[in-house]
């Protein structure tokens, strides 16, 4: 029996490891995440590396931020739900002295559990794809990338396997819509006309001052933050975009300045507290249309350059 046992977790491990594969699930992420990081390791430093979750590239846009700030910028955000301490341990060997990390993460980021982070797709991303990066993580995040897989896993890899094999693609791994910075491109207010009714709709939840500092994620993001300024690194923590009709409690707002302050970053928002009419969104609270992105970008620059050199700059 427990020879049976072993046995089936060895098969398991070489099915999941080495065999079976998600090329349309999970290939746009992976696809997105070493294209950026490809352009982040070409920039010389002082760079500028924004991170965040999707609110990342779809409301900041390094093509403008970068040049404002004169510094090469590569937006390193991707979605909500993959690891932090994925993308930290893949991105903090890239960073160098007097680079500027800006962390204008989701609300959720902080409040996010570990359990959630260790079954997260990035998990699965690791154990297929990314062994380096998985060694050097905690051991919970080996458990977690091991059985990260069940039944419908297999059935789905069989089937995407399958299709890949007949040409078929998931559009989001071409990168049409990911210019050479990282950002998100072509999500027009024309475009997001579609979905008005949808945004008209949405109640936005916010996270308690509690949630946030307790959180899983507020742990890895504060670890991030000490380690990195410890390597002369400045680390600026922000906020998200959202409806303006919809503001985060002022104690939230306070939780999240305190991860970045308590550990050696700084933090710094806007006077609007980056919120904006709904009008001025594409298909979510996290996601400003491809206009409001440029505007949003323009202000976010002054506001970092006033951070970084102490003197205030107009947004143009």
């Amino acid at each position: 029996m427990v020879l049976a046992c072993i046995a089936s977790l060895i098969g398991y491990g070489v099915l999941f490891g080495f065999v079976l594969d998600r090329p349309l699930d999970l290939a746009w992420l992976r696809v997105q995440i070493e294209a950026k990081l490809a352009h982040g390791a070409a920039l010389p430093s002082p760079k500028l590396v924004i991170l965040a979750g999707s609110n990342g590239p779809y409301s900041h846009r390094c093509a403008v931020i970068g040049p404002l700030l004169h510094m090469p910028c590569v937006n390193a955000g991707v979605a909500v739900g993959v690891g932090l301490d994925y993308l930290f341990a893949r991105w903090t060997p890239l960073l160098r002295a007097r680079d500027v990390v800006y962390l204008p993460m989701e609300e959720q980021q902080y409040a996010r559990s570990a359990d959630a982070t260790e079954v997260g797709p990035d998990a699965a991303i690791m154990f297929r794809h990314d062994w380096r990066t998985l060694a050097k993580l905690p051991t919970t995040r080996w458990l977690g990338a091991f059985f990260a897989f069940d039944l419908p896993a297999a059935a789905t890899s069989v089937v995407e396997t399958a299709a890949a094999s007949a040409g078929i693609a998931d559009a989001r791994a071409t990168g049409a819509e990911t210019n050479a910075w990282g950002d998100h491109v072509g999500h027009t207010r024309d475009k997001a006309e579609a979905n008005a009714g949808v945004l008209a709709a949405m109640l936005p939840m916010h996270e308690t001052a509690d949630a946030v500092a307790r959180g899983g994620g507020a742990a890895v993001i504060a670890r991030f933050v000490r380690e990195a300024s410890a390597h002369g690194v400045r680390v600026i923590g922000g906020l998200p975009t959202g409806f303006a009709d919809s503001p985060p409690p002022p104690a939230t707002i306070a939780a999240i300045r305190e991860i970045y302050e308590a550990n050696g970053g700084t933090f710094a928002a806007l006077s609007n507290l980056s919120r904006y009419p709904r009008a001025d969104f594409y298909d979510s609270p996290d996601h400003l249309n491809e206009e409001a992105q440029i505007a949003h970008s323009r202000a976010i620059a002054a506001l970092l350059a006033e951070r970084l050199t102490g003197v205030a700059v107009s947004a143009r």
